[in-house]
């Protein structure tokens, strides 16, 4: 990553740290690359200086500095926010990255006045007369990109040029899987791997509190518990095998195993995930 490269992030909260935390240990960019700003300027100055941050007092500030903008606060303070920076974020050598559930490349273009999808040439380059000014890639992250290892659900319509795509996946590749998906499919794909690390931590807790129960000590149980999780994704990252087939082959006929999993069969286990998403895409 170029040296002079400036991430800029407006917002400062949980996941925006989440994001510094991972680039800085990835080795991506060094704290002092990074500027931010927040609404609490004292709580701003106190969490940027754990990686090296420079904290500024608005959002002007930040997308001067900035040549990657990180748009990191509430969906409903885009408007407010962002629009008023319209002609900064437009000049050339600047591209934005939003981390907003719901907004979309459609409606950035509507807040900015932009006409078109924002259609790129084969080249990568934004066709005359259809793309608007601002160069914007829209995505949802989770909190374990703070370790590298997170996910960025990134919405296949953009419109970066080639090198801001190849910038833009240069420093987010190391800390997460880039999965690029559809407009109408980012939804569903936030609920799976930015919603879900909830139900997971209630998994892990939930196992916890079951080996406390037969006299694991709970920071024992907790890390048993983690470090299963971490593994049975990574082997599924590593040899693509159905997860219905990794199930099959842990569930030794009549054994301990196969017991449980048959009582989660009873519980409604499957069930249960499938209603805690629907209730997030209701």
């Amino acid at each position: 990553m170029s040296s002079n490269l400036t991430i800029g992030f407006i917002g400062y909260g949980n996941m925006a740290q989440a994001i510094a935390q991972g680039l800085v240990d990835a080795g991506v960019v060094r704290g002092h690359q990074m500027v931010a700003c927040a609404a609490h300027y004292d709580k701003l100055e106190k969490n940027a200086a754990r990686l090296g941050v420079r904290p500024l007092h608005n959002p002007v500030e930040v997308a001067v500095a900035a040549d990657v903008v990180i748009v990191a606060i509430k969906p409903y303070q885009i408007e407010s926010v962002v629009k008023p920076l319209t002609r900064e974020l437009a000049k050339p050598d600047k591209f934005v990255v939003s981390i907003a559930a719901g907004w979309d490349l459609a409606k950035y273009q509507e807040l900015f006045g932009g006409e078109g999808a924002g259609d790129t040439d084969e080249a990568g380059e934004a066709t005359a007369g259809e793309a608007p000014d601002i160069h914007i890639q829209c995505t949802i992250p989770n909190t374990p990109m703070a370790v590298g290892k997170g996910v960025l659900v990134t919405e296949a319509a953009n419109t970066l040029t080639r090198e801001q795509t190849a910038a833009f996946e240069e420093l987010f590749a190391p800390i997460s899987l880039i999965e690029r998906v559809d407009t109408a499919h980012m939804n569903i794909a936030m609920c799976i791997a930015g919603c879900a690390p909830a139900f997971t931590d209630m998994y892990i807790e939930a196992l916890g509190d079951a080996g406390v129960k037969y006299g694991l000590q709970r920071a024992a149980a907790y890390r048993l518990a983690a470090k299963m999780v971490e593994g049975v994704g990574a082997l599924y990252m590593a040899t693509g095998t159905h997860p219905g087939a990794m199930k099959d082959a842990v569930c030794s006929p009549g054994g301990t195993t196969i017991r449980g999993v048959a009582q989660l069969e009873k519980d409604g286990f499957r069930g249960t995930v499938i209603n805690a998403v629907d209730a997030i895409e209701q």
